[in-house]
């Protein structure tokens, strides 16, 4: 079984989207249901978790509504304003669909790098306790300190590190920083972790296996093949590598775990952690 834990889809207009800039004009088309069925086909995947893309309750409530009629989505990660003081009621709104497995903000986006730790933000993230809710958190390398005061303020609340944290790769020069705030954040056991999004992050004209090597055996030594799951971020990740390729990459990558740590990496650890619907 093949679970992808990380993807995307939109209906494109710039209007919406406008995080799309003209250096990413393979992305200014749709993403939608049909180019997910074709691609679960072409690369024999039997499920997806739908990540948002948009900080929007409208963008939240239209995945959940596809999902009701497209069994590949197997959950969905929505949004809603953690510093509303309304978030409350913005989580009961979505209470009873059971497609909604987690919720992420896009903190990577957020001026203040210590945003994170804003009070009125984490009170709206406590709203997460014992609701059966995972956050996923969506960081720079450089918010990795931060974030372990965070995830270890929220012990009772199931958290995914998106994009293995999103370090600054190169070929010649291993970002030594991310790796020890990585391995700092990965002592707190609430926190499991996506290899999701990780060629985007090169910044080398051109990248092989190689150059993710290093990431990957940190990424494992950090959370075991236990906490961690594949992840795609398409359709993000065209602007780096196809989607084929990547998942070759992350197979040969995982050629070394046993049997039964492959199948964790690439679904049991993402039905696990996300509680997603059985199909």
């Amino acid at each position: 079984m093949l679970i992808d834990s990380h993807h995307h889809l939109w209906q494109y207009s710039s209007e919406e989207y406008p995080w799309i800039s003209n250096q990413m004009s393979v992305l200014k088309q749709d993403f939608w249901s049909e180019q997910l069925q074709l691609l679960a086909k072409e690369n024999e995947i039997d499920g997806f978790v739908t990540v948002q893309a948009r900080q929007s309750l409208n963008e939240t409530q239209s995945l959940l509504d596809l999902a009701e009629h497209v069994s590949l989505i197997r959950g969905v990660v929505g949004w809603v304003d953690f510093r509303s003081p309304e978030v409350a009621s913005q989580l009961d709104r979505f209470a009873a669909n059971k497609a909604l497995r987690g919720l992420r903000h896009v903190v990577q986006d957020e001026f203040d790098d210590q945003f994170i730790l804003g009070k009125a933000f984490n009170r709206g993230i406590a709203q997460l306790e014992g609701r059966d809710l995972v956050y996923d958190v969506l960081i720079f390398a450089k918010h990795l300190e931060p974030s372990v005061k965070f995830v270890r303020s929220h012990p009772n609340i199931p958290m995914v590190l998106d994009h293995i944290a999103k370090p600054t790769i190169r070929a010649a020069d291993f970002h030594m920083q991310w790796k020890n705030d990585l391995l700092k954040l990965a002592e707190s056991e609430n926190v499991v972790c996506k290899f999701s999004g990780v060629a985007t992050e090169v910044r080398d004209s051109e990248w092989s296996i190689d150059t993710i090597r290093p990431y990957w055996d940190t990424a494992l030594e950090a959370f075991t093949p236990k906490r961690l799951m594949f992840g795609s971020d398409w359709p993000v990740c065209l602007l780096r590598t196809g989607y084929q390729q990547w998942l070759k990459t992350v197979r040969e990558l995982a050629a070394e775990l046993t049997e039964s740590e492959q199948e964790q990496l690439l679904s049991t650890n993402a039905i696990k952690y996300y509680r997603l619907e059985q199909n």
